[in-house]
């Protein structure tokens, strides 16, 4: 399985970005997603996660009502809209896909995108 992530670049605080990752998986629509970021000198965190329906969404306290993620099972894909960017969202952003477990929580596997830069600076 590759996953493929795009979209991140330099923005202003305040500003917007949307993240694409691509999956080569046939069983992408199976599979809850997640998006995952690794501020610099930091380890990696969570950002948002989706069920293979798109029907639940999960966020990190510090993205919730900024950012919104969403799926195409169509197309493969799976997005992160940024909205209201901080400098503190800078980091090198992450796809992943994995499951949800027993408690509604999501449980990521060992399948990584390269990664994605986003850079939130003025």
């Amino acid at each position: 399985v590759q996953l493929q992530a795009s979209g991140g670049g330099l923005v202003q605080p305040g500003g917007s970005l949307r993240l694409s990752c691509e999956s080569s998986d046939g069983r992408f629509r199976i599979t809850a997603m997640a998006w995952y970021r690794q501020p610099p000198g930091k380890q990696r965190e969570f950002v948002a996660s989706i069920t293979n329906s798109g029907g639940s969404k999960r966020y990190a306290d510090s993205v919730k009502g900024r950012f919104t993620i969403s799926r195409d099972n169509a197309q493969k894909t799976m997005y992160l809209q940024m909205n209201s960017l901080e400098p503190e969202d800078t980091a090198v952003y992450y796809c992943n896909a994995g499951r949800i477990g027993g408690a509604g929580g999501y449980i990521p596997y060992d399948t990584w995108g390269q990664g994605t830069q986003v850079t939130v600076s003025s």
